[in-house]
């Protein structure tokens, strides 16, 4: 795994690298190196201008690079020994020739005269990786994170393809300690795969270990996705720094405590179909417009197999409490295995059975139109979901 990271990130960087290198060609090209050679033929900046321009050209046009450019760099390096251009030049004809170490020498002294010199990092990230020095390579990343336009969405993905080995995890810690918003990033690449959530869990720090990082909807996401519910949930816990009591079969079944995310929590929607609210006094307020179907509620629970008995209390005018149903699935079934309409349910108890193959369920709360469109305005309270030989 780590080697195919290796792959994957010196490939990036080397077309990062090309991408420095035409955005230089540009910029120069902006700026008339030509002319400004022609006013100032033997001026450092003039000199290191159409030179590098020069190479761009001739490595876009795929043509060797003659004697008298790279003449011209030297003696502008001779004038201007603090510039970091030359040494950019000269690393990178090291690196053609083989000459791994001389390159790497280079490359650093571009960086020590220009601390901020993009090439110079991609150069050297692009070295360490290569040489397997992660640690190295990683400051580097951390560093384009940091300078580069966007660097910081360009680099996650790369930073987070190591990530995924627990041998990095020291060194990011490190990095990550630098840089908030590389870790945000990565830990968002990391959590839209289930293999990544031991590492989000491990590199987070107390900053962003919440619900309000963008990271654990991500995360919650693509664990239920993978049907690991069970891991899915403890995670959830953890951020929510929530205790699931021992049966407990509903999250929040006073509706009073919104802190803790989706889907082991209420979702409520608030859209064409309708309103669903939390209301003081432990109940949930519903306004369903009646004109379209749609879910107002729903939370997923890990109900084992077996037969349970739902309760609940219903404030309204349930003559209108057939357009309301409660209703169970599982999870990635199309149809609900059982139902029961608002207006029956608020009556007597709604019993059902969890089936066997079924790790996760859905209880929802749907509204369905009829052909003549109502509103229904109903206030739910004292819901109870319990195994049925409990008795509760």
């Amino acid at each position: 795994m780590m080697g195919r990271a290796l792959v994957v990130l010196a490939a990036a960087l080397l077309l990062a690298v090309q991408v420095v290198r035409n955005a230089i060609v540009t910029a120069l090209a902006e700026r008339y190196p030509d002319t400004a050679a022609r006013i100032w033929s033997g001026h450092p900046n003039a000199e290191l201008a159409l030179g590098l321009t020069q190479i761009g050209r001739a490595a876009r046009n795929g043509e060797p690079v003659p004697a008298s450019v790279f003449a011209m760099i030297d003696d502008a390096a001779t004038k201007a020994p603090l510039a970091p251009e030359p040494f950019l030049v000269r690393g990178v004809r090291a690196q053609l020739a083989g000459n791994n170490e001389l390159s790497a020498r280079a490359f650093l002294a571009a960086e020590l005269r220009d601390p901020r010199s993009l090439p110079a990092h991609y150069f050297l990230a692009d070295h360490f990786f290569r040489a397997g020095d992660s640690r190295a390579g990683l400051r580097e990343a951390a560093a384009l994170a940091r300078l580069a336009p966007g660097g910081v969405s360009s680099m996650a993905p790369y930073v987070a393809a190591y990530a995924k080995d627990p041998r990095t995890w020291t060194q990011l810690r490190e990095i990550f300690a630098a840089n908030s918003d590389l870790e945000s990033a990565a830990l968002g690449v990391l959590a839209g795969d289930a293999a990544g959530a031991d590492a989000v869990m491990a590199l987070a720090d107390e900053q962003h270990r919440g619900r309000a990082f963008g990271w654990v909807p991500i995360m919650l996401n693509s664990l239920v996705e993978a049907g690991q519910y069970a891991k899915a949930r403890a995670i959830w816990a953890n951020v929510s720094h929530v205790r699931m009591a021992p049966g407990q079969t509903v999250y929040d079944p006073e509706f009073a405590h919104a802190n803790a995310p989706a889907p082991f929590n209420w979702e409520l929607m608030s859209s064409a179909v309708g309103l669903a609210e939390r209301q003081p006094g432990g109940r949930l307020h519903l306004i369903f417009y009646g004109q379209q179907d749609g879910l107002l509620a729903r939370q997923l629970l890990l109900l084992p197999p077996g037969e349970y008995r739902m309760t609940f209390a219903a404030a309204g005018n349930l003559a209108h409490g057939r357009a309301l149903t409660w209703s169970i699935r599982c999870d990635r079934a199309d149809s609900p295995f059982a139902a029961i309409p608002l207006d029956v349910g608020a009556t007597r108890p709604w019993t059902f059975t969890a089936p066997q193959g079924c790790p996760a369920q859905w209880l929802e709360l749907t509204g369905v139109s009829s052909d003549v469109s109502q509103q229904s305005d109903f206030t739910i309270s004292k819901l109870k979901l319990v195994p049925e030989k409990s008795g509760g």
